[in-house]
This record gives C-alpha cells, structure tokens and sequence, in this order.
C-alpha cells in the first residue's frame, strides 16, 4: 500500500508541476506559486476536517515550516524552469527533494530491505536523467504555449491545488504505511510524470537519457515493491 499511495504522490506532483511549469511562463511564477499554493492549502483543509487527529504544538510549527518552505520552494521551482534553465534547475530540484528525506530517514532509524535499498540508489540518476532536459528557443517555448491545447491546459489550471492536496495527503498517508526513505525516495520520481506528458500533450520527443531515465525509474519501483 505504500508504493501505491507514493505513485498516486508521485503522480499528482508530476501533473501538478507541469501545469505550474506552462502557467508560469504566461502568469510569472510568483503568481503561478500563490494561487497554486492557496488553492492547495484550501484543498487540504477540507481534507483535513475529515480525517480524524490530536496535534500538538509541535505538529502545528513543522506544519508552518514545511508549508513555507513548500510554497517559496515550488515559486523558486516555477522561477527557474519559466527563466529557461530547465537542464540545471528540473534534475538539481528533483535529486535534492528525494536526497534530503532519505537522509532524515536512514539517519533517524529506517532499515530498508536490501532489495529496497538497491531501488533507492537506482532511483536517484533516475530523477536526474528524466529532469534533465533540453533547453528550448524561444520560438520554440512561444509555439507551445499557443494553440488550442494551452487554451485547454488554461482551463485545467483550477487543478492545481487539488492536485497539490492529493500529492500531499499520498504521501503523508504512505509515510505511515512505510519506511520514510522508501516512501519519499519514489514520490520524488514525479518528473517522470511530467516528461510523459510534456510528450503527450506538447509532443515533445522522449531524449534518450530520458528514456534511460524512465527505465531506471521502473527498475527502481520494482526493487521497492519486491523488497
């Protein structure tokens, strides 16, 4: 059940980041992150009132802290990738929001299985190479952003904060059902998401590291779900 709620937070990321990505190059990231990021918030409480809990003191300040740290994260996120330096700023963001749960993980007492921890290592080139990406000219950017199908994606925009909400709730909901390294490890394989439906949506061409990327990944959810 874990794998299964961290692909469901995996999934909801990844679409989430692609709408962020093409609004924040019409709308500006900064505004792209507060609507998002409000709309999320919003989603969450409403979760929230149906799911039964006792927070303490304690649970309300990292509660604040990881939601601040969440919204500047996903602006500077949007920033980046609407600045045309997607190749640095989609592998760079990626690795280090797997690297950093993991390490709490393994620090604080998780004990994957061997064949777990092999899909933890295999996870992380993973994210790196399907991040990875070729920048684009701006005629190029501009043509995506036209047309009927941005015009469709415009209206999906609303989605964002359920979406953002249902990542969230995913991989909260995982944690508990498993380790917080295997768990954080495969929800952080979002961008083969995204990649998938910059292909579908914006026929874009699958590079080859990306396809690497994409079969690594596979490999990697294999070896957790075994282990």
């Amino acid at each position: 059940m874990a794998v299964l709620l961290s692909l469901l937070s995996a999934l909801s990321y990844g679409v989430s980041d692609f709408l962020g990505g093409l609004f924040s190059k019409r709308s500006g990231p900064w505004q792209t992150a507060v609507v998002g990021q409000t709309s999320s918030t919003v989603c969450t409480v409403a979760v929230a009132l149906f799911i039964a809990g006792d927070p303490v003191g304690a649970d309300w300040v990292w509660g604040v802290v990881g939601g601040a740290g969440s919204g500047v994260g996903a602006a500077f996120l949007y920033r980046g990738l609407a600045g045309g330096r997607m190749s640095v700023v989609a592998p760079l963001s990626a690795v280090v929001c797997a690297l950093l749960p993991v390490a709490v993980g393994l620090v604080t007492g998780d004990r994957p299985s061997a064949l777990a921890l092999a899909g933890i290592v295999v996870a992380f080139p993973a994210i790196a190479l399907v991040s990875r990406v070729v920048e684009e000219d701006a005629a190029a950017q501009a043509a995506h952003r036209g047309g009927v199908v941005d015009g469709v994606l415009a209206g999906l925009g609303v989605l964002m904060g359920p979406l953002g909400a249902t990542a969230t709730t995913a991989f909260l909901l995982a944690t508990r059902e498993g380790l917080l390294s295997v768990v954080s490890v495969i929800s952080s394989l979002y961008p083969a998401t995204t990649v998938l439906l910059a292909t579908l949506v914006l026929k874009e061409r699958i590079q080859a590291w990306q396809g690497v990327g994409l079969a690594l990944a596979a490999s990697a959810v294999t070896l957790v779900a075994l282990g």
